[in-house]
């Protein structure tokens, strides 16, 4: 039994009063409480009424030495939780502790709140609550323990009784909200109120209810239930906790009703009542979906506003992975400073909120929503609502999203809208939609992938594509967010994965809820505890309700309710199977027990009975089984979707078709319907929507215009698609037709006594039909009254003017017009201005009638008019035409010509192509000229995209014709010729064939008469028209195109021509353009016709047009003209060669020339005669090709008429390879000069090839070498050295005759001492000795290459001067030093061996330039000149040491040193001196 407690902030503030006075005699403990706003309150020690702890132990009384009987607690069992009951140190119970928890109230709510922004920090939230209010937190807990007196406890008493009443009606409310208490019926706390909104506008419902068991909520309308899930675009309904609430969106006026809310559990039901009224801003009848909105006065402001959108964006199409604006300007009248409307988005009527994919921007004029990274989801239809104070307006247009390109041909497209459902601690239910396109066959199934939040690891979920378009996924982490993605699969491969769902904790729903609600209620100074649970360490009861949810193939998903008792530390679950006939259970999750109610088993045998229960358990065990399932058998329970019943499209825009349907019988979980269209008789599908629709209409947009289209529809739900519906009947995309537009310009054309002649303007918009009549109203205006509208015909009229009759004179009366097509009857025009009725007496002709405008272009248009109705005191003799620009002032209007215009017509050119203009006509007549006719306009200067113009054929028969294509046709069009814009009716001049969307006009005989204008138009159509103008230069070219068709000439390609074929043979041919199989062809040479023999060959090849006649030879008879007739038909052609005098001796000669060479090629033979080349190493090579050789071909060569044997030292030059032969001179010289020859020889014939290498055949080998030679030369260089500078370049070869000059600035280089140039193995060099400021400049080397020569040039100025020079002076200076350094130059030994005691006297040769200074060094110190060593220097030159008695301390390294400016050397010997007894001795002791 657990009991609360409330201090209340009073007590607190008497407490501390209490104890003022006894500060000074004991320590004041207290303790703080931050968990809310994080207040101290300083807590005095309170005497409570003990009551039973949750800890099992046992009181005993013990009597102390003062007599007083205390009571003792046994000692705590080890299993046992931490108790709150305050102790002193004897164990004696003196009240109860509060624990401390140590988190700031803003902390735990800013937890809490933070999960609605970020579902990541969800599950890191969600862990801290649950460790913070559930385990046991020892560390965060402080026990603040304080003795209570008797005289303390009587004197609380009073306040303990007046709080005792308070816990009274605390405990009571608690029994009502705590789930814990005893069950009772439901009871509304808050009831739902009334509300009244205005239309377009969101409501809310909310209401309270308490009850145990939780009651179920339900919501109804006039009776009728509320289904949210069925609509979720109209309702939402959401439960937390005990608060309750149903959102309708978007109110209409059918949402005025009175809403139920019913409450139910087993203990009763329960209801409450609110009345919703949806009022509209006026009464009348409901605005169709074009009429403008209501506005109402806005009593904030003063004003009414007005909302206008205009640049509304169109239907949309983007692709997946695409960035779509869509935008409208939203003009608000009038302006109040400070406003702005509000700006909302709807996606299928859901409201859109701003993510990383949706982006709205509202600047005050536009209203933009940009989607980025399109993906299938965002297609629908989006609505653009703009909210004011007087009302609202709305615009809306569908957006398509196409699937992107796929990467492997035939496989799926991705899947769409992944969502996530039940989520729970370590399980959630992922659901898709199947994609419109499956590929090139079936889906086979779907992979499902996640991903933790944070991470970038798509792990696989599944190994076996499963089939259902949904999935449960077990194994996840509690605490912590993933997002889900799927991918399809087929026989091709696996599609594109999806765009990843939105993240999900794997969390407890009821702790989700918890943390969604946040804090009940702010802090009211209260503080509040409870005992501990009295159910810690009893095993956890069992599981009741044990239900299959899901069933399928792939797995079996089970679902239960927790057990009643489970204690704090919460419970996990066992679930055991077993086959049906079988009385064995097995555990599923032997390794692991599962922390939520669901559970997802897989890998079961289909068609298989089993039966499923499950086990709680916890620390202290594990609990008994809950009941069976009973048997369920392993399969689909989820049916497919039957096919939808037959498609019927109709007609709606030139791009869009609207397609309705039947639904699917008897369906479950229906996702959706997918569109298809196919052009008829492609059998190409493509589908009309990427996102499953719900509706059983659709309009399928993006069509070909004009194209016949056939449709077919198939449903969707999880577990797959089902047949397609039968194709629909094809439908032509046309816009639909409607009624016709209102007529416009009603005029007064003539006026007598009795009646009125009135004329109008024919609507611009026909409706897509024709107009077959109008019919007028009249109505009297007298005083500026008028009266009713009167109808005057009663049949339609066919003309654009009426005579009105039986009129009262001097009366006035409105007109008004309205035209007819076989959609109806259109809206009335504007009444014409108040006309009198009364006899015209004006000599002018009236105003022009049925102004009208055909071949509507860039920058032409043709107006077309009717003669006025009232000519005047004369006949009208003309018309005058002005134009102006639709937004120019009255003033601007000017004329198109200058001269009168006698024709109903005229062509309006020099027009700005996008610009309107507007048009009228003034009729003429001996009197004067007319006022102008009714302002026809504005017309837009602009070409229709695919208009097409007249053009003029000419068949092969020679028939001249004209024809018209229109690929807009509609039922009832048809092609309407004319001549000067007259319909023609006689047919003697011409022969109209229309058919489809093509007419022919033929020309029975074309001749002078023909002569004009003729135009089609195409009724029932958006003015198709197109005009051609017949001249007589136009019709005299027809006429000999068609002359030419008539009579024609057989088109050759290539005239005849001849050729020399091998043997000596003659080819004549030509080639024909073009050739039936009937062509036929006749050879003739010199008029007689000849034929194939042995003399003559022909061939005619009619696939290619070639004509062939072979002889094998030329003969002196054989001089003449050859010719080629051809018939093909009525087609004639001929073609000739004449061979004749000098041409055709020539060409004998040739013919002789080829058969000896053929002849000659029959044995072994030259294929290329002997010549010569030049290797890059500058090698001489005399070689020929030689053909059909044989083993015993005898080969021979020679020079100067002399055989070169084998032996001989030229034939190693010989070399064979393959089919070529080789001589290498190598470097030639003039010894080589000679005439060389090769032999060829068999017993099939011979052949010899020469080559004079002589005269002028040695200097073209000379020339090529020095080619070769000069293409090798290097770029020239630059070298420093002691004397000056070289300038040079390499060549791979030199030879003695090549011809090398140097020049210096373009000018030649004398030879001299100081300049030198030369040659150097393979370098070619200029030497420049001392150089000076004047040898600066362009130097140039020319090598002679057998023609013009090769330069190669080097520019010394600048740097490379200052370098080369720089290096000359610092080697010339290095030069000077080395040749008068000091040096030793001899006379001094290596080594001197010497007898001691007697005398050594060496001398050195000394050289360098100043004299050197001279010193000796023993050991490397210097010695001085004494009695001992004496050192002398004579003649700057000779350095001696003489040595007196030497003794064996003078043995040691010597060295003459010698030193000057340029530098220092030693010569360095060594002296030994030994003395002679005592090497006797040392080699006796040897011995």
């Amino acid at each position: 039994m657990s009991a609360s407690l409330q201090v209340t902030q009073k007590l607190r503030h008497q407490h501390q009063h209490q104890h003022q006075h006894e500060e000074k005699q004991q320590q004041q403990h207290h303790y703080e409480s931050s968990y809310y706003l994080s207040s101290k309150s300083s807590v005095s020690k309170q005497s409570f009424s003990t009551v039973k702890t949750t800890s099992h132990r046992k009181k005993i009384s013990v009597k102390t030495e003062k007599g007083q009987e205390v009571v003792k607690l046994s000692p705590l069992p080890k299993r046992a939780k931490r108790t709150y009951l305050a102790m002193d140190k004897d164990k004696e119970v003196i009240g109860y502790v509060i624990p401390v928890f140590r988190a700031s109230h803003d902390v735990v709510r800013g937890l809490m709140e933070a999960q609605e922004e970020e579902v990541t920090e969800e599950g890191i939230n969600y862990v801290a609550m649950r460790n913070l209010f559930v385990r046991e937190a020892r560390e965060a807990m402080e026990v603040k323990v304080e003795k209570k007196t008797r005289s303390k406890h009587v004197r609380e008493s009073a306040v303990r009784l007046e709080m005792s009443r308070t816990m009274e009606e605390w405990l009571e409310f608690r029994k009502k909200m705590n789930p814990d208490s005893l069950t009772h019926r439901p009871e509304f706390i808050v009831k739902p109120r009334g509300q009244t909104v205005w239309e377009g506008k969101d409501v809310k419902l909310h209401c309270t209810v308490a009850g145990w068991p939780k009651p179920r909520i339900a919501w109804y309308k006039n009776n009728v239930l509320i289904d949210a899930k069925a609509h979720p675009e109209k309702y939402t309904a959401e439960s937390n906790y005990n608060m309750h609430s149903l959102e309708i969106k978007n109110c209409d006026f059918f949402d005025t009703a009175k809403y139920h809310v019913s409450a139910l559990n087993v203990k009763g039901e329960t209801s409450a009542v609110a009345s919703v009224v949806v009022k509209r801003f006026q009464e009348g009848v409901e605005p169709g979906p074009l009429d403008p909105k209501p506005h109402g006065f806005s009593p904030e402001h003063g004003v009414t506003f007005e909302t206008t959108i205009i640049d509304k964006f169109e239907v949309a199409f983007g692709s997946e992975g695409e960035t779509l604006s869509l935008g409208c300007t939203v003009i608000i009248y009038p302006t109040v400073k400070k406003y702005q409307p509000e700006v909302v988005w709807y996606r299928n009527s859901v409201p859109l909120k701003p993510s990383k994919w949706v982006h709205t921007h509202w600047s005050g004029e536009r209203a933009v929503l940009t989607l980025v990274h399109l993906n299938k989801e965002d297609e629908g239809l989006y609505t653009l609502r703009v909210n004011t104070k007087s009302g609202y307006d709305t615009y809306a247009a569908y957006v398509f999203v196409r699937d992107a390109d796929v990467e492997v041909e035939g496989v799926p497209v991705a899947p769409l809208d992944v969502r996530c459902h039940d989520a729970n601690k370590d399980y959630v239910v992922v659901t898709w939609k199947q994609p419109a396109v499956e590929g090139s066959s079936s889906i086979l199934g779907y992979y499902i992938d996640r991903c933790e939040v944070g991470t970038h690891h798509w792990a696989q979920c599944n190994e076996v594509p499963v089939k259902y378009a949904r999935f449960p996924v077990t194994g996840l982490v509690e605490g912590r967010s993933y997002m889900f993605r799927v991918r399809a699969v087929n026989k091709a491969g696996v599609s594109r994965p999806s765009r990843v769902s939105e993240a999900v904790v794997a969390m407890d729903p009821s702790d989700r809820a918890r943390l969604r609600a946040g804090p009940s209620a702010p802090w009211t100074g209260m503080i509040k505890f409870t005992e501990e649970d009295p159910t810690v360490g009893v095993v956890p009861g069992e599981p009741s309700d044990v239900v299959v949810t899901e069933a399928t193939k792939s797995y079996v998903v089970l679902a239960w309710k927790p057990p009643a008792q489970r204690g704090h530390e919460g419970v996990m679950y066992y679930i055991e199977k077993r086959i049906s006939g079988t009385d064995t259970w097995q555990r599923v999750n032997t390794g692991m027990p599962v922390k939520s109610p669901r559970f997802a088993l897989f890998d079961l045998a289909e068609g298989k009975s089993y039966s499923f229960r499950v086990r709680c358990c916890n620390s202290a065990g594990v609990g008994e089984a809950s009941e069976s399932t009973g048997e369920v058998i392993v399969g689909d329970k989820l049916d497919l979707p039957s096919a939808p019943g037959n498609p019927v499209a109709t007609r709606n825009t030139d791009t869009s078709v609207v397609v309705f349907w039947g639904a699917s019988k008897d369906v479950q979980h229906l996702v959706g319907y997918y569109i298809e269209c196919s052009v008829v008789g492609t059998d190409v599908w493509m589908p009309c929507n990427n996102k499953p629709v719900k509706q059983t209409r659709f309009v399928c947009h993006g069509l070909i215009t004009g194209a016949n289209y056939v449709f077919k529809v198939k449903a969707v739900n999880a577990a797959g698609y089902s047949q397609s519906s039968p194709n629909s009947d094809a439908v032509v995309v046309q816009a639909a037709i409607s009624v016709p537009g209102k007529p416009t310009g009603v005029t007064l054309l003539e006026a007598f006594k009795d009646y009125m002649v009135l004329g109008w303007n024919a609507p611009a918009n026909n409706g897509g039909a024709d107009i077959r009549g109008y019919f007028v109203d009249y109505r009297t205006v007298k005083g500026g009254v008028a009266g009713k509208w009167h109808e005057m015909n009663h049949q339609a009229l066919t003309t654009t003017s009426y005579k009105a009759e039986n009129l009262k004179e001097r009366l006035f009366y409105q007109f008004q017009v309205r035209a007819v097509n076989m959609a109806g009857v259109s809206k009335p025009s504007l009444p014409s201005a108040p006309l009198e009725c009364k006899e015209w007496t004006i000599t002018v002709p009236g105003v022009p009638v049925g102004l009208h405008v055909l071949e509507i272009r860039d920058t032409s248009v043709v107006v077309l008019w009717e003669p006025p109705v009232f000519d005047g005191r004369s006949p009208v003799n003309g018309y005058y035409l002005d134009v102006k620009e639709a937004s120019a002032g009255e003033e601007c209007w000017k004329g198109v010509h200058e001269k009168v215009n006698k024709m109903k017509y005229m062509k309006v050119t020099g027009l700005k192509g996008g610009a309107s203009y507007v048009f009228h006509v003034r009729a003429q007549n001996l009197a004067g000229v007319g006022k102008p006719s009714a302002v026809l306009g504005p017309i837009l200067a602009q070409t229709r995209p695919g208009t097409k113009e007249i053009y003029v054929d000419v068949d092969d028969d020679g028939v001249i014709s004209m024809v018209f294509e229109c690929s807009e046709m509609m039922e009832g069009s048809e092609f309407v010729w004319s001549k000067n814009y007259k319909e023609i009716t006689d047919t003697s001049r011409l022969t109209i064939i229309s058919e489809r969307g093509k007419s022919r006009a033929i020309f029975n005989s074309p001749s002078l008469e023909d002569l004009g204008t003729f135009s089609c138009v195409v009724t029932n159509t958006d003015g198709i028209s197109s005009s051609y103008t017949l001249t007589e230069e136009g019709l005299k070219r027809l006429l000999d195109i068609s002359h030419d068709h008539k009579f024609p000439v057989i088109p050759f390609k290539n005239e005849m021509a001849m050729e020399l074929l091998e043997k000596g043979r003659v080819r004549f041919w030509t080639q024909l353009e073009k050739c039936t199989s009937d062509c036929q062809v006749e050879y003739v040479f010199n008029d007689v016709i000849i034929s194939q023999g042995k003399k003559y060959t022909m061939n005619f090849d009619k696939s290619t047009g070639i004509i062939e006649m072979f002889m094998d030879s030329l003969e002196v008879t054989d001089e003449g003209t050859f010719t080629f007739n051809l018939v093909d038909g009525k087609a004639k052609g001929t073609t000739s060669l004449v061979l004749i005098g000098d041409e055709f001796r020539e060409l004998q000669k040739k013919s002789e020339f080829a058969r000896a060479e053929w002849v000659r090629k029959q044995g072994p033979h030259f294929v290329e005669y002997l010549d010569f080349s030049v290797t890059p190493d500058c090698d001489v090579l005399l070689k020929c090709k030689i053909g059909n050789v044989r083993p015993e071909t005898e080969i021979t060569w020679s020079k100067d008429c002399i055989e070169i044997a084998e032996d001989d030292e030229d034939a190693k030059k010989i070399e064979r390879q393959d089919g070529e032969l080789t001589f290498n001179i190598g470097k030639i010289s003039k010894h080589d000069a000679g005439v060389y020859e090769v032999f060829l020889k068999d017993e099939r014939g011979r052949d010899k090839s020469t080559f004079n290498l002589t005269d002028a055949g040695y200097q073209a080998v000379m020339n090529e070498l020095f080619r070769v030679i000069a293409n090798s030369s290097s770029e020239i260089k630059v070298l420093s050295t002691e004397h000056g500078i070289v300038l040079y370049s390499t060549v791979t070869y030199y030879h003695e005759d090549l011809r090398v000059g140097w020049l210096h600035k373009d000018g030649k280089i004398a030879a001299s001492e100081r300049v030198k140039s030369g040659v150097t193995g393979d370098q070619l060099w200029l030497k420049i000795n001392e150089p000076t400021e004047k040898d600066k400049g362009k130097y140039s080397m020319d090598i002679f290459d057998g023609k013009d020569g090769v330069k190669r040039a080097f520019d010394l100025t600048g740097q490379a001067w200052q370098e080369a020079f720089e290096e000359f002076q610092r080697l010339k200076a290095a030069a000077i030093a080395e040749r008068n350094r000091a040096r030793v130059v001899g006379g001094l030994p290596d080594v001197v061996a010497i007898q001691e005691g007697k005398s050594l006297n060496l001398t050195g040769n000394v050289w360098g330039e100043p004299v050197p200074e001279v010193s000796w060094t023993k050991n490397e110190k210097q010695l001085v000149s004494d009695d001992h060593y004496k050192l002398k220097f004579e003649h700057n030159k000779f350095a001696s040491i003489t040595i007196a008695a030497v003794t064996t301390a003078d043995s040691g390294k010597y060295a003459l040193v010698v030193k000057n400016k340029y530098g220092t050397e030693a010569g360095e010997f060594t002296v030994s001196v030994y003395n002679p007894e005592e090497e006797e001795s040392k080699e006796e002791k040897k011995d």
